[in-house]
C-alpha cells in the first residue's frame, strides 16, 4: 500500500531538494546528483539567468537559451522534515552537507541589475520573524503577518487556513500547533496577495522570494517523529506546498521556478557578519604576512582584454594616419593649399 502510494507521488526522505515547478527552458535533469547545501545560492542564480563566480559541476541543471529567463524564482526551506510526500515534481535530488545557507547574493545581484524596475525581493522566517523585503515587496507586502502575535491574531480573522485545513489531532491552543499553522497561514496570505496585484507577474524583472518553515522541526521535538501530530501536519504541509507551487506558477505565466529544501537539521548555526560604516578599508591583504595585495577576481580578465584590445586599436589608428600625413601630397591632396595656390598669369 505504501509502495502505490509513492508511486503516484514522490517520497522525500532526508535531507533533498525538490523542484515542484519549472517552465520548459530551464532544464532540470532527472537523477541521484547529490547537491550541497553551500551551492543552493548559486542553483538559484543560475536558474534565474544570472552568472556565478565558481563554475557549479553539477550534471543536475542544463545552460538554457541565452535570452530566456524565468519570471520568478521561490525557494521554500523545510526544517525538521525526515520524510515528506510531495506530489509529481519536476525533479528530485538529495542534498548533501546540509549548512544553512541564505539567497543574499542573488539579492543583491536581482536588485543591482533590475534596481530601476525595482522587482519583488522577499525573504521570510516566521518562526525567528526575519523579514526582508526589497523594491515593490515593500508596498505588496506592507499588511504581511511577520511577527508571530500577528499571524496568530491573524489566524482568528476571515480568510484563516483554520476553517479549510483538516486539523486533525492538531489543537489550535498549543504553542507548537500554531507555530505551524501560522507558516501554512503566511503561504496562503503571500498568494493571495500576489493574485492581488497580478502586474507583478507582467513586468521584466524577476522576482525572489525565499521561505523558512521550521514548524514541523517544532512539533517533532515536542510531541515526536511518530506522533499523530506530526503525522498530520506533514500530510498538510505537503497538499500545501503542492497548492502554492501551482498558484505562483500559474500566476507568473507558467514562468516560475518553484524548489523546496527539506532538512532535518542544519549541521551548523546560522550567523551574519555585519560591519560598522566607520570600518576603514585595509588596502593591504591581512591574512599575508608579506603585504602582498589581493589576487584579481573573475571579472580581471574581461577588463583585461577590454583595455588590451582598445589599445591596440588605438595604437593603429594613430600610425595609419601618421602614415598617411607623412605621404600626403599638399598640391593635390589637401583643399586648402589648392584653392590658395594662383597660377601666374603669363602674357
Amino acid at each position: 500500500y505504501k509502495i502505490l502510494i509513492c508511486f503516484y507521488t514522490f517520497c522525500v526522505h532526508g535531507d533533498g531538494l525538490t523542484v515542484l515547478q519549472a517552465p520548459d527552458f530551464v532544464s532540470f535533469q532527472k537523477g541521484d546528483w547529490p547537491v550541497s547545501g553551500e551551492k543552493i545560492p548559486d542553483l538559484v542564480a543560475l536558474t534565474m539567468g544570472f552568472s556565478v563566480q565558481e563554475d557549479l559541476s553539477w550534471p543536475g541543471l542544463q545552460a538554457g537559451p541565452l535570452f530566456q529567463r524565468p519570471r520568478a524564482n521561490v525557494l521554500v526551506v523545510v526544517r525538521g522534515v525526515d520524510g515528506l510526500t510531495l506530489p509529481q515534481s519536476v525533479a528530485s535530488y538529495p542534498l548533501e552537507n546540509p549548512v544553512p545557507f541564505t539567497l543574499d547574493s542573488v539579492a543583491e545581484t536581482v536588485h543591482s541589475l533590475f534596481a530601476e524596475d525595482t522587482p519583488v525581493v522577499l525573504q521570510l522566517a516566521p518562526s525567528e520573524e526575519r523579514l526582508y523585503m526589497l523594491g515593490k515587496a515593500n508596498a505588496v507586502f506592507e499588511d504581511l503577518p511577520v511577527t508571530l502575535q500577528q499571524i496568530r491574531a491573524r489566524l482568528s480573522q476571515d480568510g484563516s487556513v483554520l476553517t479549510s485545513l483538516p486539523l486533525n489531532s492538531l489543537s489550535r491552543n498549543a504553542e507548537a500547533d500554531l507555530l505551524f499553522l501560522s507558516e501554512v497561514q503566511v503561504l496562503h496570505d503571500i498568494t493571495a496577495l500576489l493574485q492581488r496585484h497580478r502586474h507583478l507577474a507582467k513586468d521584466h524583472s524577476p522576482d525572489l522570494y525565499s521561505l523558512e518553515l521550521s514548524g514541523l522541526e517544532e512539533l517533532s521535538r515536542v510531541y515526536g517523529q511518530d506522533s499523530p501530530q506530526y503525522r498530520d501536519a506533514t500530510a498538510i504541509l505537503a497538499s500545501v506546498l503542492k497548492k502554492f507551487g501551482e498558484d505562483v506558477y500559474s500566476l507568473y505565466g507558467n514562468n516560475a521556478v518553484v524548489e523546496v529544501v527539506t532538512v532535518k537539521t542544519f549541521e551548523a548555526p546560522l550567523t551574519r557578519k555585519s560591519r560598522s560604516i566607520l570600518e576603514s578599508k585595509q588596502i593591504s591583504n591581512p591574512g599575508s604576512p608579506y603585504n602582498l595585495a589581493y589576487k584579481y577576481n573573475f571579472h580581471y580578465a574581461v577588463v583585461f582584454n577590454i583595455v588590451l584590445w582598445l589599445m591596440i586599436a588605438l595604437a593603429l589608428a594613430v600610425i595609419a594616419i601618421a602614415y598617411n600625413l607623412w605621404n600626403m601630397d599638399p598640391g593635390y591632396d589637401s583643399i586648402i593649399y589648392r584653392m590658395t595656390n594662383q597660377k601666374i598669369r603669363l602674357e
